[in-house]
Formats: structure tokens, sequence, C-alpha cells
């Protein structure tokens, strides 16, 4: 076995033998799941081992084997052992362990969005691709929904931090996330586990794997996990956030040979819980209007884990797929083909007013069907150059539906909120609407939208060993993307129909009829200007204090007479990498790499014409707007503004140097960047729904260290610590005003994750326990880089600080049985996640908290 040199010489068997229980240490720059070839064996071996720490870890990042310490670049590996050691069930909590990762959980089990090194998106909105891809044994998981499912016969877990391109079909401008599971073994094996935790949890795993025949082996593993919620709903008299999701997967290997591998997978799993709680963070002044229709609201209390609401949070996720991969080697060349299908249903139903009163309400339904396709070829040439090139295609198609829905206290609150229980009988009839029209029960929107995505993509590397010791990489990827959406929402808001200015206007001179309007403005210009002027003074037109209740105005719809409802996009990005061996010990390495994401589509009620085909007139008038393409193909709807029908793409840039040394029983890893992203593409909540724009640039400088040490045989210590800078070095048009030359929210200048393992021998019994500690810290932040109520103040007013706290004892015997207790959050370190403007609730806050301790005992056997 030949491996790429970047590292001091050794064996292939020595190196398949190497130990990976260990936690955030940089690996390989590309890792792909599907070439995790590891040796199941070997790991297995190795979590038993008391006989010291081996770094010589082959892995398959770059679509080769090489080791840890010949790849030259930033990643946190995570092992299947720690996984279960740590209590790690979805990629939620994988951040206690990668410090530069971070995962924010949202208002449901289907909104989760992954950062590294302060960039990522993709959350609540189905038409944005993530910066931070996701691949499951070398599938492309394309939206949450279809990422945060337990995992199940974990490998391990890899971070790769920085544009990944040159390796990866599918292109992430942010970073990559990718699992590796175990693939079926030719010797009968499996286990078993069961878990009782506090909430009444309960999770239960199994697996079994073995031949068929000499040729043919098979694996099936499953798991259920269940828990109580632990937040109360008084009035409903149950509790939410709770857990109760299950998964089955089935594995085929046929090697007939050995120059060829097929591995097939299939899988389904479910999710049905009630989630996600959101507590009032600043009660503001609606509140007293809220109880005085009845409702209720624990506020300023976030961490009561109590709420009022008039129905609890429904959330359902089926995720199922099936996947072929075919390894071929013949001669010097390795040839792979990956071919899969992913199938995605979610369906969600919550009170988003996050009251008991019945305000509103939201509903949503998701599917999304996804093709791809890999083939790739590498070369294992015994001559200074090796090459790797590849093509990838993906075809999605999305359609979601959703609806927002006007309660039955929606009426008196809004009521309350004028200052007059009869104010809007007054203005039906001055606007000859029927009586009690406006916020009477019922549908408030009906949406509909649609995305359909093709790409392909070519992509390789050349490596070229000038010396025994100097290694240049180039690498590229061409990308070639095009989307077509639709976006279709009936409003029906009676008083977001009229624009309050043009109902002056038509009132002023007798009629509604544009044609009339025109006329007399024709004939009459001296008149009109008057009319015009008075229209938009709040003085003289009482009907501009109705502004602040027009919550869903008319919705142009795409594709239409001037938007066609279509992107297309390419682009080519490269890496260029010089990798040197100071000695057998020391390496060092200076990376230069681009990356590309391609446009997001803005697939919700907040999608706008762009600047371009239109010019709205003061105050959303339609009648005094001025000429632009969608006034003068006489489309244009009542109030309507502008905004985006999809945010551009997004190009990245990094530069990064540095070090990795091992020796005996210690290494550390050391990665200096400077990172880039040109065209960010930002999904803020505005208080009513989320306004997708591209921000012109935003950097992040910092530096990621990890150090492993082993001082004695049975201890293991890691140490990992990022440093994040970032700003917004343009973002003059955010959603929230100019944040230019800002730091973006949520972004921790210090991230912290390290942990201590000792394994303890019980005499010569082959039995043993086995401690674990770890602690993660996020360093204070802000949370939001403004919200309208508060202006630039609430960056100081909303902050968090992380310091999480998890153990865990295991007593294993050499039978293969193990029993043991374990905790999270040990410390009960509660702490805000997010916060937002409470919907249509001026000057309220609400916020997500963290989940707090959570403990229990988990028995096990393998066999």
């Amino acid at each position: 076995m030949k491996f790429t040199r970047f590292g001091g010489a050794f064996s292939a068997r020595n190196a398949m033998l190497a130990g990976v229980a260990v936690a955030a240490i940089t690996l390989p720059a590309a890792a792909m799941a599907q070439d995790a070839d590891a040796s199941v064996e070997a790991e297995q071996e190795a979590e038993v081992s008391t006989s010291g720490y081996d770094s010589t870890i082959v892995v398959t990042a770059s679509k080769r084997e090489t080791t840890l310490q010949e790849t030259p670049i930033s990643v946190s590996v995570t092992s299947g052992e720690t996984l279960e050691r740590a209590q790690i069930r979805d990629l939620s909590d994988l951040q206690t362990v990668a410090p530069s990762l971070r995962v924010s959980q949202l208002q449901s089990s289907a909104n989760t969005t992954f950062i590294i090194r302060g960039f990522g998106n993709g959350a609540n909105n189905a038409g944005i691709e993530p910066s931070v891809g996701v691949f499951i044994d070398g599938i492309y998981r394309s939206r949450s929904a279809a990422q945060i499912g337990d995992l199940a016969n974990v490998q391990r877990i890899e971070v790769l931090r920085g544009p990944q391109s040159t390796l990866f079909g599918k292109n992430a401008s942010a970073g990559v996330i990718s699992v590796i599971t175990r693939e079926p073994q030719f010797e009968f094996g499996g286990g078993v586990s069961a878990t009782y935790g506090n909430f009444n949890q309960i999770a239960v795993k199994a697996d079994v794997t073995g031949p068929l025949t000499d040729t043919i082996a098979v694996s099936l593993d499953g798991n259920i996990n269940k828990r109580d919620g632990y937040v109360d709903v008084p009035n409903l008299g149950a509790e939410i956030n709770n857990r109760d999701r299950w998964g089955l997967r089935g594995q085929v290997l046929i090697e007939p040979s050995s120059d060829l591998k097929i591995r097939a997978i299939g899988d389904f799993s479910r999710i049905d819980e009630e989630c996600c709680y959101a507590g009032n963070v600043v009660a503001g002044p609606t509140v007293p209007a809220l109880f005085a229709v009845g409702g209720a609201l624990v506020p300023e209390d976030l961490f009561s884990d109590t709420t009022f609401l008039n129905i609890l949070p429904s959330n359902e996720i089926d995720s199922y797929g099936g996947s072929v991969q075919i390894d071929y080697e013949t001669g010097p060349f390795s040839i792979t083909s990956i071919s899969a299908y992913r199938g995605l249903s979610s369906f969600g139903l919550q009170d988003v007013d996050f009251s008991s009163a019945d305000v509103v309400n939201q509903a949503t339904d998701q599917n999304i069907d996804t093709l791809s396709q890999e083939l790739r070829i590498a070369s294992d040439f015994d001559g200074p150059f090796n090459f790797l090139l590849g093509g990838f295609y993906f075809n999605e198609k999305v359609d979601q539906t959703g609806q927002l829905i006007t309660g039955d206290d929606a009426r008196p609150f809004f009521s309350l909120l004028a200052g007059n229980p009869l104010v809007f009988n007054g203005v039906e009839a001055a606007l000859g609407l029927p009586q009690n029209s406006i916020f009477s029960p019922g549908l408030l929107t009906d949406e509909a939208y649609s995305l359909d995505n093709e790409a392909f993509s070519v992509f390789g590397t050349l490596d070229f060993e000038v010396t025994d010791r100097l290694t240049l990489t180039a690498g590229f990827n061409y990308t070639k993307d095009k989307k077509d959406f639709t976006a279709n929402m009936t409003a029906f808001d009676e008083l977001g129909q009229i624009n309050l200015v043009d109902a002056f206007i038509a009132g002023a001179i007798g009629s509604r009829d544009p044609a009339v309007i025109a006329a007399f403005a024709g004939a009459n210009p001296a008149v009109f200007g008057q009319i015009a002027s008075l229209a938009v003074n709040p003085a003289t037109n009482p009907l501009l204090g109705l502004a602040a209740f027009q919550f869903q105005p008319p919705f142009l719809n795409v594709p239409n007479a001037v938007e066609d409802g279509k992107t297309s996009d390419s682009d080519f990005s490269y890496t260029l990498r010089a990798a040197y061996d100071v000695s057998d010990n020391i390496n060092v390495y200076a990376t230069y790499a681009t990356g590309f994401k391609a446009s997001s589509v803005n697939l919700s009620r907040d999608s706008r014409p762009l600047a371009g085909d239109y010019t709205p007139g003061p105050l959303l008038s339609g009648i005094l707007a001025p000429s632009s393409p969608i006034r003068d193909a006489g489309i244009a709807t009542p109030n309507l503004n502008t905004g985006t029908r999809f945010a551009g793409p997004e190009d990245a840039i990094v530069y990064e140097v540095g070090l990795k040394a091992q020796f005996d029983r210690m290494g550390f890893n050391l990665a200096l960047f400077d990172q880039t992203l040109k065209g960010f593409q930002s999904n803020i909540f505005t208080g009513t729904g989320f306004a997708l724009a591209n921000a012109g640039k935003q950097s992040t400088r910092g530096f990621e260290f990890d150090a492993t040490l082993n001082p004695t045989d049975p201890l293991v210590i890691t140490f990992a610590l990022t440093y994040l800078d970032p700003i917004f070095d343009s973002f003059p048009n955010s959603a929230v005003g100019d944040l230019t030359g800002q730091r973006p929210s949520g972004i921790s200048e210090f991230s912290i994750a390290t942990s201590a393992t000792y394994t303890h021998e019980l005499g010569a019994s082959g039995n043993v326990l086995i401690a674990r500690v770890d602690f993660s810290h996020e360093s204070n932040v802000n949370l939001t880089n403004g919200l309208p109520a508060f202006g630039p103040s609430a960056e100081q007013l909303f902050r968090m600080e992380a310091n999480l706290l998890n153990g865990a004892l295991i007593f294993k015997m050499d039978n293969g049985f193990e029993v043991g207790v374990w905790g999270r959050n040990l410390t009960d370190d509660r702490f805000i996640t997010t916060v937002f403007d409470g919907v249509a609730q001026s000057g309220t806050v609400s916020g997500y908290p963290n989940q707090p301790r959570t403990y229990g005992v988990t028995a096990g056997f393998k066999f």
C-alpha cells in the first residue's frame, strides 16, 4: 500500500492497527465518507487498549488512504467510541467536541443551522442550501431536516473547515460535516444497548452483521429514542420539547473479487415530536393586550421552562433513501461510482405568537426529492505525479405549501392595540369592506412554492512530489447550477389589500378606477399634486395609522411577465497547496483555496421583486409609483415592496497555514486562517418572516489549535481551542440596517473543547473501568446584530456564554457487556441560543434556550 508523502514513512499494517479513540484531532482536507475503509476490528481493539496513544491512523479524507499526519488541513474528528461515551446522539450535540462548529436549533425539529468558522445558513427557508454541507456515507443531505436524526453505528464524524471544492462534487462554501458509518463485516457480530434517563428517556440501539456467503455480507441496525418533554404547557396539560424518533437501516456488501466492492444502503427514519419552546425574553407593550383577551405567557422568565400555547407544536419528519457505491481497482487506477436517491417529507404546525391567546398559527408542509450521481477515478503511481478526477450530478425537486391561520382572538387583540374595540368596524365602513372582515378567523395566507434544481460539476486534484519532503497540490472544481422556481400566495388580509395612500387619493378624486385617476392627474396636475401631498402626510391622512396592522399584503406571484423565476450560475474554483516535511515528526503546509455556493431562492411570503424590477411610490403607493418594468406591465399588487426573489452566489476565499507535530505520547496541530465569503447569503427574521439578502462581504480571521496528550498509558487528554475574529466588511442593505464594520452575531471569540479519558484495568480479568469528562466553552457573544424595537443597543442587551460539563463512568467487561452512568450539562448551565422579534408584537422579544441537565444509565452488550 502506498501513502502520499506528508509525514514520516511507516508500514500499512501498523497504520491499520492504529487507535481512533480520540476527539478534536486535525484530519485530512476533504474527508469523504464513502471511502471509510479503516478497519473496524482495529477500532474495536483500540477502544479497550491501554497501551498508550498512537497517532498513525489511516484515513481516507483525500479519497485515498493516507495517515493523520500526512494530510495538510484543519479538520476535527470524533470517533464512534467518543459519540457513545459522551452520549452524542445527533449532530446538534457535536459542537461540544468540535469548537469550530456551532449548531443552532430553531423553531422546529426540522430547523437546524450548522456554522463553521462563523459561516452558516440554510434553516427556515427550503430554498436555501446550507453553506455547511452534510454528507452521510458520501451522500449529500441537502436540508437540515434530513440531517438531524439520531446517529446509528457511526465509525467517525469529520468536521472539515473552510471551503471544500476540489474533492466534493457538491460544493460547500463554509465547510463540510462528513459522517462515516460502519460497513457490513464478513465475521458475525453486533450489539445492543439500552438507556434510561431523566425525563423518562428510553433509548435502544441494536445492530447485527455477518456473511451470507464468502462474497456477500449484510448488516441491519435500528434505533429508537423517546423522552418526555421538559417544558410545561399548563393550560393544555402537556409537555413539549420531547423526543420521539426511530430509524432503521440495512446494508449489503458484495466483494466478488479483491478488485471489486459493491455497497448498497437503504434507510428510513422518522421524527414525530412537539418542538420547540420559544420563551419570552422581553415583554413588550403588546403583552397587556394578550392578557386582556384571555391569553397568558410567562413574561421575561425564559428558563422557567414553562409556556402557554393555544395548540401544541407538531413536527413530523420522514427521511428515507438508498444508495449504491461501486469501487473497482484496475492496475494503478481506482474507479468509484456512487448513485443515490433521498426523499424527505416534513410537516410542522406551530403557535407562532407563543401565547395561549389564539392570534395566529402557522402550518408548513415540505416534500424534497433528490437524485445524485458521482463518478471518479484516482491514480496510485509510483512516480512523482498522482491525480484524482471526478464528476458529480445533482437533481432536486422541492415542493412546499403553507398557511398562516388567524385565530379567534386576533381581532380583539389588534383592536385593543389600536385603542378602540370598534376601530376596525369604522375602518371597514370607511373603506367599503364587509363588517367584521378585518382579522376574521381563518386563513390569513395560502402559500405554494416549488424549486427544481439541476447541477453538475467536474472536480479533481493533481499531486506532484517535488522531493521526498515537498509535495505540491493543485485542485479545481467547475460547477454549473440551474434553478427554476415558482412562488404563489393568496393573502386574505382585507386591510392589507388596500394601500392607505391610494385609498386617500381615490376618496379625494371620487373614483378607484385607475384610468379615471390617471385622467384626473393629467388634466389637473397641480390639484393632483396637492392631493398626493396630503395623502402621504400623517397629519392629514388619518388612514396612515393603520399601516402597522397590515401584516400580509397581496403577493406578486412568480413567474410573471417580468420575472422568469430562473437562476443560472457557473463557477471555477480551485486549491493550491504546498506541504513540507520538516522532519518525520513535524510537517507544515500553506493553502490558498476558493469555494462557491450557487444562488439560493427565497421560498417564503417575504419573496419580493428586486429593486431593478420595481420601484414603489411613497409609503408603497401604487398610484404614485414611478415607471418600472413591473408597474409598466400592469401587474403590480397593492402595497408591493422590493426585496429579494433569490440571493446570488457565495464566493469563498481562504488563506491557511498550518503546522502538525506528533511525538511519543503527544501531538498538536495549529492552523491560522483568513477566510472571506463574498455575497454571504444572510437569512434574517424580521418579525413576520425571513429576509434573504447577500452580504457584500464577510470575513473571519483566526486560529485553531488542538492537542492530544498521553502522559501515562491509561490517560488520554485532549484540548482544542478556536479563536475567531469575524466582521461584516460590507453589508449596507441588511434587514436591520447597515451592518458594515460590525461583528456578525452569534460567533464567539473563543471556543474551547477539552476532555480527559482514564481507562483502568481491573487485574488480569480483561475488565476495565473507563472514566470520561469533557468540557466545552463559548465566550460571551452578542446574539443579534439588531432588533427593530431596540436598535443597535440590542447587541449588548442579548448575549450568551456557554459552559457545558459532561461526564461518564463505564464498566466494560471482557465478555462484551458494559454498563455506565452519564450526564450532559452537569452544572445545568442555561443560556439563550437565539433571540428574535415577537411575531406581530412590536417591542416583544422571544428566544430559544439551551437544553437543561440530562443524565441516565446505559447498558449494552457486543458480540
